[in-house]
């Protein structure tokens, strides 16, 4: 069956349905819904059997939907409705949630049910929780609900409530405003969670005016509610009634007429206005789970070695690369037989920081700097040969976060992971060694295909392409107790040292380092070109600005 996929943005759902879909033999196209005459034109270009729109902030016209029948995603169980579900989910505490698909009508969220599926929300940010829990549900209910229009005698059920009923407002700053003179820890990362990534929670800051984004607990520190208290990784704490939170980004307040702003680190954002606010770094080396955030930590569990880290929407910054290498060496230095790198819940990689290259006083620079940072890291994973490493992937990668992955000797996927192997649509030949493991992994034919095609991937489909070895299917909360089985059992393996020497003589045999050498001289010609494309791509993806209206993505 032809689907055309409506959607606001190619957001991680939007890519997963699509990724999905077509391993369920449908065929896709995708249209961006950036006005109706767009809309419109698609549906009389693809003629399709259904249009599905798994993430609509507009509504469709109304000669579409009548037309045709058009299936919209909506992220809250059945009766709940409104532009802000998950914001309102998270505020109030929720500990159970679902996902609903249903008939475009004329009024929001109100049409006839498809199909519903129920998921948890652990207590975790929203955007989290959209790209995992409520992503799993989502597509195995557009999944009923393509298969029960393909049926062609399923009829939907009419929503139980009323019109006009069940319907919550769009949350706005007033419902997200943070009282640091009474409001608990857990009563501010409540509200930070809920806004996470967007919009922010607007608040006062040394003199400024800020969207927060995100929020960790903090129990050890305390101090005068709203104090800044401490730095770390990037992050800022901050005193509440009762202990402190973690706040990695800040965005600042647009001025009137002024420039778009964007999301940065809050010491870069703050910087300038952090005197006498000490770092305070985390023990890299766990002896066990402690409440202790950081983004990058090391634990070990029967002779095996776990380097975890996560980075806000899985950029990588120079800073953050370096950091991770440091980390990844120290790593090495444990005696161990097995390394997993890797873990945790939502992003592994997606590789350079664009946000902090476009901040940066020569964008240029800075992502040259940024490139060799990732690569010295992906070498380090490539050339480690006193021990397995394994890439553990419970969430989406893409572009040198995919070949950082690939670097390892072994790829675990969780299933609702989507990888994007490619370059391309920020303009791009790409680096991270990518010349040499891609192909290596896939063939060239196959390589070739994927930069060239610039599509999402499931797990399921770069399993059988060879892109990763084992998908992992299990909820996102179980995925570090899967890994850690399957890494204690792979540890334990008798020909486990005997993939070792013969990676060792592999290694000695071949020599990755011109690989990474022919990459960057393209790379640099790119980056110290002003006119080049990726300059005016990266600027446009980090400032959110809308593409041409007919955009369209096969």
């Amino acid at each position: 069956m032809h689907i055309l996929l409506v959607a606001s943005g190619f957001n991680s759902l939007t890519q997963r349905v699509q990724a999905e879909l077509r391993d369920h033999g449908h065929s896709v196209a995708v249209q961006l819904a950036h006005g109706d005459d767009a809309v419109r034109e698609a549906v009389r270009r693809e003629c399709p059997a259904l249009v599905v729109a798994p993430y609509l902030k507009t509504a469709l016209p109304r000669d579409v939907w009548s037309a045709h029948t058009c299936l919209i995603v909506h992220p809250g169980p059945v009766g709940d409705r409104g532009p802000s579900s998950l914001d309102w989910a998270v505020t109030d505490g929720e500990s159970n949630w679902g996902v609903t698909v249903l008939q475009a009508n004329a009024e929001m969220d109100a049409g006839d049910v498809w199909a519903t599926v129920s998921c948890s929300l652990p207590p975790v940010g929203k955007s989290d929780l959209y790209r995992n829990e409520v992503s799993d549900a989502a597509v195995e209910a557009v999944l009923l609900a393509v298969g029960r229009f393909a049926s062609g005698t399923y009829a939907p059920a009419p929503q139980p409530s009323g019109p006009g009923e069940g319907c919550r407002p769009l949350m706005r700053q007033a419902s997200r405003r943070i009282d640091w003179r009474s409001d608990s820890t857990a009563t501010v990362v409540r509200k930070l969670r809920a806004a996470d990534s967007q919009p922010g929670v607007l608040d006062e800051l040394l003199g400024g005016e800020w969207f927060l984004h995100g929020g960790h607990p903090e129990p050890r520190l305390s101090g005068q509610p709203g104090e800044l208290l401490a730095t770390r990784d990037g992050a800022v704490c901050r005193a509440t009634t009762d202990g402190a939170v973690w706040i990695p980004e800040l965005r600042a307040r647009r001025a009137p007429g002024g420039p778009v702003t964007f999301k940065l680190p809050a010491t870069s954002a703050l910087a300038g206005r952090l005197s006498g606010v000490p770092e305070l770094p985390a023990p890299l080396h766990r002896t066990g789970h402690e409440d202790v955030w950081s983004e990058i930590g090391y634990r070990e569990e029967a002779g095996t070695g776990f380097l975890s880290f996560s980075f806000r929407g899985g950029a990588m910054s120079t800073e953050q690369c370096r950091r991770l290498l440091r980390a990844y060496r120290f790593a090495c230095s444990r005696p161990t037989s097995v390394l997993v790198v890797g873990g945790g819940r939502d992003f592994f990689s997606n590789g350079i920081h664009l946000n902090v290259i476009e901040a940066s006083s020569d964008p240029g620079a800075e992502s040259w700097a940024n490139i060799n940072a990732m690569d010295d890291l992906v070498e380090a994973v490539l050339t480690t040969t006193d021990r397995l490493v394994v890439s553990a992937l419970s969430g989406n990668a893409a572009a040198g976060g995919v070949m950082l992955a690939l670097a390892a000797d072994e790829v675990w996927c969780r299933a609702g992971a989507v990888l994007n192997p490619h370059y391309r649509l920020m303009g791009l030949y790409g680096s991270e060694y990518w010349t040499y493991s891609l192909p290596r992994r896939v063939g060239a034919a196959a390589s070739d295909r994927l930069m060239r095609e610039a599509l999402p991937v499931s797990s399921a489909a770069a399993c059988r392409l060879g892109l990763i070895d084992r998908v992992i299917e299990c909820d996102p909360q179980s995925f570090d107790s899967e890994v850690g089985a399957l890494a204690s059992h792979l540890a334990a393996l008798p020909a486990t040292q005997s993939r070792i020497n013969a990676k060792k003589a592999e290694r000695d045999r071949v020599d990755p380092a011109p690989y990474r050498e022919a990459e960057l001289v393209r790379m640099h010609r790119i980056f110290m070109d002003p006119d080049h494309e990726y300059h005016r791509l990266r600027r446009a993806f980090v400032l959110k600005e809308r593409p041409a209206p007919n955009t369209a993505v096969r």
